[in-house]
């Protein structure tokens, strides 16, 4: 959707991937046209989606020009014959055919032949025959060309499940793929490459080794979730900073998950010949014109990256930071936590009650994405997991690659006992930065509660994104209950039950002033006062449902309130409930605040009043304040002011810009209680107290980087300026406090 005409995509897949695209439009730019071209009999309905005229297993020719000829063949799961194949069971096969080489032309045997050096040379070698200059003779291309090299063959196999595997055992349109050595079958085709994209569990099953042999000589490529490609990392930018920061404080960023200590099983996929099967890499190559380079292409396999190369790159590159990562372990160490830098915008602020005697295992907050409208090198987009350890968990926004940066932070196992024990994910708005992770990760808590006692996942998030998770349910069941925005708002929870006897001395529900008051209308800022609202009384039995789950958790309210970015824009509030402190007395529990994407306004306020933590956007540096009111978005000293106004305890500024890789622009003038979010970033409420005294670390830590990148803009401005040593120094200080 980039630019005013966007782009044009062609998208082929089985059966009902119409229903799919037809729902993300929704969230897709209206610049994108998105062409789909769905093959085969639609799972929902008993017409085909196309070649309706065809036999039923012969293959969907998808492409067929000069280039190269694709093919599709569909692959159910073997089952009898009275049950049908459910939505998203159907698996492809891919054929991908090119063209033959034409032999070459010998010009000795066409002058035997009696032909004179003309055109008739080019006639001949297009296939045609032509009469002879000097013979009463005609001239076939067979007679003057050598032998034509066959064109290479592709598959690329998708074969989920062993029922699978057993199906394509048997399929018809199949067989003139295999080959045996010293057999030519009419007709066979010689495959050169199978790419096999499916689970070791499968390719390891004499079912599936059995097919494999029927393909003599082929290049087997096993690309199926392979394992060990978790243990060094492919994105190694992020991962280089993301190591870089556990170095410097392992508090607040711990190890990521592909260099723990848990490492990877040695489940790598083995088959009949190890010569013949290759276990896949990233940016493994197998090449297929031109044909003299035909085969595996190990060139372009990066080198690995660990852990232990980052950190010495770093002490070469900044010797200083060995005694800063000394001098951040001594944050936590002493009863007042003195100061290592001094930084008179750094005040020390009360402790609120809450984390009096706050253990460990109470709540952390990981960051898992905290960059805007689409992935950059150093940040994903907006995720935030909401870790309350045994009781569950939660996540705020859910942008696409969710699931993949869970696995960077915790490692496999960690990160499907990370999503095992998901209770709730919440949406604050349409945008596909803020949503388009969710399909994924509840499929794969499906997988991974299979057979065992549990209860949906519910999904709070604005109306049409429901619009979008029913359409996707038709391909693949996601185990989720979902409840609109507005239904979760302070007014839909006092429907619920009778007021309490503070709210009635109050006037108002969960303390949260006038914002929260009952009878209000709640809509989106932008939505229109005609619009209709929202059912209550259909939402009353997943509210109670959600309110049995809160409770499960140690939760108190989840309430969503309407902010200022586009229609059906939330914030949301999540408060713990009351505890006791170790003198027995009943002490509030937190209050965390997650802003979604808005400009400052007056329920965000209202909402973060009393906060202990309140994540809130800020896209923009505050120079581009003109540009942040433009695309309702935050500028970092709003973001603050935000949580000044309201009193907040911490504030985590997120959802930066990708202008900014690295580290954005920021004032330190206003950060004294405040702190910058980096992907993997885990705060966990025991250590809040520490959480803005780190900040002037990352300011060695990004040192260099700072240079370089204001040294290139600087360049390009300066003619004759002198670049001594105070115009280094200038530029470092610059950079934060702009």
């Amino acid at each position: 959707g980039i630019g005013d005409e966007g782009l044009s995509v062609n998208v082929w897949g089985p059966s009902d991937l119409k229903y799919l695209v037809n729902a993300m439009r929704s969230f897709i730019p209206r610049a994108a046209m998105v062409h789909t071209r769905s093959f085969g009999p639609s799972l929902n309905d008993s017409t085909p989606q196309s070649g309706s005229s065809k036999p039923k297993d012969d293959p969907f020719v998808l492409v067929d020009d000069e280039v190269v000829k694709i093919s599709a063949i569909l692959l159910e799961p073997n089952r009898s014959e009275e049950s049908r194949s459910k939505p998203g069971e159907t698996s492809v096969i891919y054929v991908c055919e090119l063209p033959e080489i034409n032999g070459k032309f010998d010009p000795k045997k066409a002058m035997a032949l009696g032909l004179r050096a003309g055109p008739k040379y080019g006639i001949l070698q297009s296939g045609q025959s032509v009469k002879s200059d000097f013979k009463d003779i005609t001239v076939h291309p067979s007679d003057v060309m050598g032998p034509s090299v066959p064109g290479p063959v592709v598959l690329l196999v998708d074969c989920p499940t062993e029922s699978h595997a057993e199906e394509v055992l048997s399929v018809p349109s199949m067989k003139s793929y295999y080959s045996c050595p010293n057999s030519s079958t009419d007709g066979a085709k010689f495959v050169n490459c199978i790419i096999h994209l499916s689970p070791a569990s499968v390719t390891n099953s004499p079912t599936y080794q059995t097919w494999m042999t029927r393909f003599h000589s082929a290049q087997h490529i096993l690309a199926g979730h392979e394992t060990k490609n978790m243990e060094f990392p492919i994105l190694k930018a992020s991962s280089t900073i993301t190591a870089r920061l556990n170095y410097l404080c392992p508090q607040f960023f711990p190890a990521p998950g592909f260099w723990s200590p848990q490492h990877v099983n040695n489940n790598s996929c083995v088959g009949s010949s190890p010569d013949e099967n290759i276990s896949a890499e990233n940016l493994l190559k197998f090449t297929l014109r031109p044909h003299g380079n035909l085969g595996l292409d190990r060139s372009c396999i990066p080198s690995q990256l660990t852990s232990s190369r980052v950190i010495s790159e770093l002490l070469s590159e900044i010797p200083e930071i060995r005694g800063k990562t000394e001098e951040v372990k001594r944050l936590w160490n002493g009863p007042h936590n003195k100061m290592m830098i001094e930084e008179p915008w750094l005040g020390e602020s009360i402790v609120p009650s809450c984390l009096e005697n706050v253990r460990r295992d109470d709540m952390e907050i990981v960051l898992l994405g905290t960059g805007s409208s689409q992935p950059s090198k150093y940040r994903n987009v907006s995720a935030v997991y909401i870790d309350l350890f045994s009781r569950g968990s939660i996540l705020l926004d859910c942008g696409e690659g969710t699931l993949g940066q869970l696995k960077r932070r915790y490692g496999l196992e960690g990160a499907d006992e990370a999503v095992r024990k998901l209770k709730c994910i919440w949406i604050s708005h349409i945008h596909a930065d803020h949503h388009t992770g969710v399909a994924r990760i509840l499929a794969r808590r499906r997988e991974l509660l299979k057979g065992v006692s549990h209860e949906p996942a519910i999904v709070v998030g604005p109306r049409p994104l429901k619009n979008f998770l029913d359409a996707y349910q038709r391909l693949e069941d996601l185990d989720m209950e979902f409840l609109d925005c507005r239904s979760t708002t302070a007014t839909s929870w006092a429907s619920l039950e009778p007021p309490t006897s503070s709210e009635k001395t109050t006037g108002n529900g969960s303390g949260e002033g006038s914002l929260f008051s009952k009878g209000s209308p709640m809509q989106s800022i932008h939505k229109r006062p005609s619009s209709p609202m929202t059912d209550n009384s259909s939402a009353l039995p997943y509210l109670k449902k959600l309110k049995k789950v809160l409770g499960e958790m140690g939760l108190e309210d989840l309430i969503s309130f309407p902010v200022v970015h586009c229609p059906q824009a939330f914030g949301v509030v999540l408060k713990a409930a009351e505890r006791k402190n170790i003198a027995g007395d009943e002490i509030p529990g937190w209050k965390m605040v997650y802003s979604g994407d808005t400009r400052p306004c007056p329920q965000m306020v209202e909402a973060s009043k009393g906060a202990t933590v309140l994540i809130h956007e800020a896209t923009f540096e505050d120079a581009l304040v003109e540009e942040a009111v433009v695309k309702n978005h935050s500028t970092t000293k709003e973001a603050i002011d935000v949580g000044s106004s309201a009193g907040v305890y911490r504030i985590i500024l997120t959802h930066f810009s990708q202008r900014y890789p690295k580290i954005p622009v920021i004032d330190e003038s206003h950060m004294h209680n405040t702190c910058i979010a980096f992907d993997m970033m885990s705060i966990n409420m025991a250590d809040l107290h520490v959480l803005p005294k780190i900040v002037p670390y990352f300011k060695t830590l990004f040192r260099n980087v700072v240079v370089e990148e204001e040294d290139e803009e600087e360049e390009e401005e300066r003619d004759d300026e002198d670049d001594d040593d105070g115009l280094v120094r200038d530029k470092v200080s610059s950079f934060f406090i702009n």
